[in-house]
């Protein structure tokens, strides 16, 4: 029986070495169709906004993701920044060599810079405007996330946010019905309801927050099961 009281420290299929290409494709193509499908993209949006308000009328944002996966999440903002008539350049960096692969693969992401490396080695000509995640603080431990949000904090000229999973029952059995009826993709069926019994309670997140003494945050709960954590830069 799965325990909602603590976080699960089991590995994902996704972090696992020698996972097939075919996996990784069909895994990417799938989480893109939950993330719209369930407002995943919406959150996302949502984040970035709010830090948009913060910049110069003319200045030209530099927005990373790290742990990027496909690249779907700067997709989405790519468009949104095109809608808004922002200029934006647009990186993703990701551990995940196969990820990166499929990232730059896709046609859809052609404007887009992807880097394979782990996301605290990434360096930067000049401090990047935005830094987010979607779906990538579950993947790590209590004390690599304080080292991330550190790394974040210190790295993002606006502020950085990150949109992740509330560990909760209903979300767990709802994505693992989901997926049963509907993935075709092993590392999703596993993987999904997994990431939920490795997510967050809010209690866990003021704690890591305080922790790397991130200071101004906002930290709210949004629909299906995310938490949205924004932290703004003075």
């Amino acid at each position: 029986m799965p325990v909602f009281k603590q976080r699960s420290d089991k590995k994902e299929i996704l972090d696992e070495a020698g996972v097939p290409f075919e996996d990784i494709r069909r895994n990417m193509l799938e989480l893109e169709t939950i993330n719209r499908k369930l407002g995943g993209h919406y959150i996302t949006l949502a984040g970035l906004s709010t830090l948009v308000k913060k910049r110069v009328a003319t200045e030209h944002l530099h927005i990373v993701e790290i742990g990027c996966g496909g690249g779907d999440n700067l997709r989405v903002i790519e468009t949104w920044c095109k809608r808004k008539g922002l200029s934006v350049q647009l990186t993703g960096v990701d551990i995940n060599a196969d990820c990166i692969r499929f990232a730059q693969s896709r046609e859809e992401n052609k404007g887009i810079s992807f880097t394979c490396l782990p996301y605290h080695e990434a360096h930067f000509s000049e401090p990047p405007s935005i830094i987010f995640s979607s779906l990538f603080c579950h993947h790590f431990s209590n004390g690599q996330l304080v080292f991330m949000l550190n790394w974040m904090k210190e790295k993002a000229a606006l502020g950085f946010f990150i949109n992740d999973l509330h560990r909760h029952p209903l979300a767990y059995y709802s994505i693992s019905l989901l997926t049963r009826l509907f993935s075709k993709s092993r590392l999703v069926k596993n993987d999904a309801p997994l990431s939920v019994l490795r997510g967050f309670v809010k209690k866990e997140w003021v704690c890591l927050l305080e922790a790397a003494e991130v200071g101004r945050y906002s930290l709210k709960w949004k629909w299906a099961f995310r938490w949205l954590i924004i932290h703004v830069k003075k």
